[in-house]
Parts: structure tokens; sequence; C-alpha cells
């Protein structure tokens, strides 16, 4: 399944299941403004949800591990973001 994710601000990306909002990635931090990982999201949790969510939201240490995960593409320009925090 094709995942696509589309940044609208820093540290936040709509989550597009076939070109359709499903989520959204979102930058976690903590009280002092740290950067605590990244969370993917789903709309809803209802049943089926799509490959490869088994709960309605997931941790990753960076948007990279969260890419790989849902195996996404990210536009060129947005690709830089990748190494930020």
């Amino acid at each position: 399944m094709p995942y696509t994710l589309q940044r609208l601000a820093a540290g936040s990306y709509d989550l597009l299941l076939d070109g359709e909002f499903v989520g959204s990635v979102v930058r976690d931090l903590s009280g002092g403004g740290d950067v605590r990982g990244w969370q993917a999201e789903l709309l809803s949790a209802a049943p089926p949800m799509p490959t490869p969510f088994t709960k309605e939201a997931h941790r990753f240490e960076t948007l990279e591990a969260a890419r790989k995960w849902l195996d996404a593409t990210i536009t060129e320009d947005e690709a830089a973001s990748l190494t930020a925090p």
C-alpha cells in the first residue's frame, strides 16, 4: 500500500494512503520543547486498520524510522526534514 507523507508544518505530516487522508505523523515534544520521538496515528481505530497498523498509534524515535515502517514516500523538498531532531 503506497503511503505518502505531506508536510503541514515543522514536525507535522498528513498521512495519505493511496491519496486518501487516513492519519498523521507528528513530532512528540516534552513540556520543555525537547523532541521525544514521532508518532504515526490513524484518524480512526475502527477495523480494519491499514497495514502495518495494529493499533491506533505507533511511536518511533525518528521520522525516518516511521517513514520506513510505513514504507512511505516524502516529496524531495520535504526529505531534508528527515535529519531534523
